[in-house]
């Protein structure tokens, strides 16, 4: 039975919907094994990769700033727009959120040190063509960001057990 979106439900319910409704026409039995915030995570970061691109490309060669701060300006944007976009339409979260930003920012500044200078700098050390570096790299940061926003960045909090505890009330 095919379900409606109510008039009620938000664009972030909607793109939920979406991406689950993907997700479960996977060939293989993939379903089974990819979850729909996977597809979600995919598709904005994606779109947000696109804005840094656009926005180093804005920032360097029509505002003429030097390629380092086009860089890191542009870095700066795509992953706060980033976080943005997986807390509201991805992770659904309702945490607060200085809290889930500081966290953030440490998994972020993790991925640039790791990732994007470590394996991206090493392999192009070990000999790699750095655009092949770059992308081996690039999925190995995938991986690690989609990991750190599911489970420790958007992590939802471990359901109470009403019961056991109204029975601990009464002993």
């Amino acid at each position: 039975m095919e379900q409606h979106a109510s008039v009620t439900d938000s664009a972030a319910d909607r793109f939920t919907r979406w991406c689950e409704g993907v997700v479960a026409r996977l060939p293989w039995g993939l379903d089974r094994y990819v979850p729909a915030t996977f597809l979600g995570f995919a598709l904005i970061n994606s779109f947000t990769f696109g804005v840094d691109l656009l926005l180093l490309t804005l920032l360097h060669d029509g505002f003429g700033l030097p390629v380092w701060l086009s860089i890191t300006c542009a870095y700066i944007v795509a992953f706060g727009l980033s976080f943005l976009l997986n807390r509201t339409f991805n992770f659904h979260s309702h945490a607060p959120m200085g809290k889930q930003a500081a966290v953030y920012v440490v998994v972020v500044v993790v991925n640039y040190l790791a990732f994007i200078l470590g394996v991206g700098s090493g392999l192009a050390a070990l000999g790699l063509q750095y655009h092949v570096a770059r992308l081996l790299a690039g999925g190995c940061e995938a991986v690690y960001m989609y990991c750190a926003m599911r489970w420790i960045v958007f992590r939802r909090s471990a359901p109470t057990d009403t019961a056991l505890t109204d029975v601990d009330s009464v002993r």
